[in-house]
């Protein structure tokens, strides 16, 4: 497609908007608009423009409402990431990395409690885990493709089976531009929820079938360090009361499955906090706009080191500094009320997966 000159792009701008004015700069086309129903007809121009490799930001100020359209800046794209074999490779990795993990894990069961077949437990471990991720990135990639924004496919991260987690989760990478507040909540809250959705059912699954020990037993094992004691959520405790398991005298086993949920509700926990560009991070960029999002990841650090997740909280000190938020074109429109009573669901569902010390909660 040929680069669409001044007038063009005047046109394209003036077709949606009524423009008042035009202004034109070194390298940029400022249009002042008068139109006050401004939301949708800006995300039709900011995706028409992008086709067109222009892009566009809405600002706001005493004197009005300015469009303001500039070339996209060079575009610096891993060539391993242009690969469309690229997600196929890592998932293959991961997968095989999440079966060695859950066969290990099954045979270390099986030496204080048969559970199952190592290779069986370790393919339900892997659908499971892997269910959770896929499903996470699948929330995501769905509402953006209804929202008409281009994303890549999953990539799967590989990570450390047997000895620490087998997978360190899943992205997918923006081929586009957010075009407002609505549309980054929309896209944030549509992980989280769709891969909670498949940890609780593996969560049930995994209470029904964990065989439990008797406390004197465990406490052997524990001082042993053949078992480890593991912060549980409030919706793993609930799921293990719904079968009368973990009561007082007797201890739940850990098993893969078990393990698997768990992840699940660290990483549902993780993205659900205010910080960074986490999907929880995303949602207050969006409600609540910078500062408040910037408060809320230094508190999410915080949270993080009471918790002990010492690693996690330096990851994101270290790369909010580098590169603090999600920043809209559109970041004029408000947010639908509606939005605000789904984030305080989104605070309900954060403390539900949170990895609690007994000590907080018993």
């Amino acid at each position: 497609m040929s680069e669409p000159t001044q007038e063009e792009v005047v046109s394209i701008v003036s077709s949606i908007f009524e423009v008042s004015d035009v202004d034109l700069t070194l390298d940029t086309l400022k249009f002042k608009i008068e139109d006050e129903q401004f939301k949708s007809k800006f995300v039709q121009l900011a995706q028409k423009l992008e086709e067109r490799d222009l892009v566009s930001r809405l600002q706001k100020t005493s004197a009005g409402i300015y469009i303001l359209v500039n070339r996209f800046p060079p575009r610096k794209q891993r060539k391993w990431l242009s690969s469309s074999w690229t997600p196929r490779i890592l998932f293959s990795i991961v997968f095989g990395l999440v079966m060695i993990d859950g066969y290990y894990r099954t045979v270390g069961a099986n030496t204080l409690i048969y559970i199952g077949d190592p290779f069986d437990i370790a393919l339900i471990y892997t659908i499971s885990l892997l269910g959770i991720l896929g499903i996470h990135e699948s929330g995501h990639l769905v509402v953006a493709r209804l929202h008409k924004l281009k994303t890549s496919w999953p990539y799967f991260i590989p990570g450390i089976p047997v000895y620490g987690i087998p997978t360190f989760g899943a992205i997918i990478t923006s081929r586009g531009l957010t075009v407002n507040r609505h549309i980054l909540f929309d896209v944030a809250i549509a992980g989280p929820i769709a891969g909670l959705v498949i940890t609780v059912i593996v969560v049930m699954y995994g209470a029904y079938t964990a065989p439990v020990i008797d406390e004197e037993l465990a406490e052997d094992l524990f001082s042993r360090s053949q078992l480890m004691e593991m912060n549980e959520p409030i919706l793993m405790k609930a799921a293990l009361a719904v079968f009368n398991k973990g009561g007082d005298g007797e201890e739940v086993l850990m098993t893969p499955v078990l393990f698997a949920a768990w992840l699940g509700f660290l990483i549902t926990f993780l993205n659900l906090l205010p910080a960074w560009q986490l999907d929880g991070g995303h949602m207050a960029r969006a409600l609540f706009g910078s500062k408040i999002h910037r408060i809320g990841t230094f508190a999410s650090i915080g949270i993080l080191f009471v918790l002990g997740y010492f690693i996690m909280a330096m990851f994101i000190l270290l790369l909010s500094s580098r590169n603090p938020g999600a920043m809209p074109l559109d970041d004029v429109s408000p947010v639908p009320k509606s939005r605000v009573s789904m984030y305080i669901l989104v605070i309900v569902l954060a403390i539900l997966c949170a990895p609690l010390p007994p000590s907080i909660l018993p």
